[in-house]
């Protein structure tokens, strides 16, 4: 292929679809085509939060996907484990987000298998920032995006750690909580109002911390109408400790859900 004329010119989107700017490690998605409505064809995932307790961090997320204004399933799971103490909640291309969750799996039981001990926290932070930033050409055509939540329990220090990211692959570790999808916006306030009034996250039981999680996702399927409610099915909800990652009940759920 011929070397790029210096000539060219057009916004950030159109040299990486002309391949001006190229990544090297993952191979990046065919561009599509602008065409009317081609952005409806892609299933969405919505709002995932993440917040630590005083034993560990609660991850939950509704369960709603989207396709423009329609609501394709009611029962996507969106909080995925990618080893023993390492869950990621997806939001955005919910297909992507997949792939990406399958391409890390893979990843880190291949370095193990290899190299015979556990990728490093830091290098499984790496690897996922990567994949982020060779997705950014997609994320540009407005198709293909996804923007995760990192939870891991760090065992060497025993504590959990949250990481967020934006589209670029800009990692941003958080004290208490961290939120993706388009019902994380509306609800940023009500994070804040809880600190204030009722103090830090890590400070609160697991059944404090999950109930005011669960209420936090409630008022964002209120106000936000690609995220789904509980009406018709619970929320996922899983938590991780020292001693690894744990499905809520059924019980456990309705009852943060005042239900019980």
């Amino acid at each position: 292929m011929p070397f790029p004329s210096t000539e060219a010119r057009g916004s950030l989107s159109e040299l990486i679809t002309q391949g001006i700017v190229a990544a090297d490690r993952l191979p990046m998605p065919t561009p599509v085509p602008n065409v009317p409505g081609y952005k409806d064809i892609e299933t969405h995932g919505t709002t995932v939060i993440a917040v630590k307790y005083k034993d560990g961090l609660i991850n939950v997320a509704d369960r709603r996907a989207t396709a423009g204004y329609t609501i394709m399933y009611d029962q996507a799971e969106k909080v995925l484990a990618l080893d023993d103490h390492t869950l990621i909640s997806i939001s955005g291309s919910f297909a992507k987000s997949i792939e990406v969750v399958r391409y890390l799996r893979h990843t880190f039981k291949y370095f193990e298998r290899s190299q015979l001990q556990p990728m490093s926290m830091e290098g499984k932070l790496m690897e996922l920032q990567r994949v982020i930033a060779n997705n950014m050409p997609a994320a540009l055509q407005g198709i293909g995006a996804f923007i995760p939540v990192l939870s891991t329990f760090d065992t060497e220090e025993n504590q959990g750690r949250i990481y967020f990211y934006d589209a670029m692959g800009g990692q941003f570790e958080t004290a208490e909580y961290g939120a993706a999808g388009s019902g994380s916006g509306p609800i940023r306030g009500a994070f804040e109002y809880i600190l204030r009034t009722k103090g830090p996250f890590r400070e609160m039981d697991r059944n404090t911390a999950l109930k005011e999680t669960i209420t936090l996702l409630e008022i964002a399927a209120d106000l936000d109408t690609a995220t789904g409610g509980s009406a018709k099915f619970l929320p996922a909800a899983k938590y991780i400790t020292a001693d690894g990652i744990h499905d809520f009940t059924d019980d456990e759920i309705k009852t943060a859900l005042g239900r019980a």
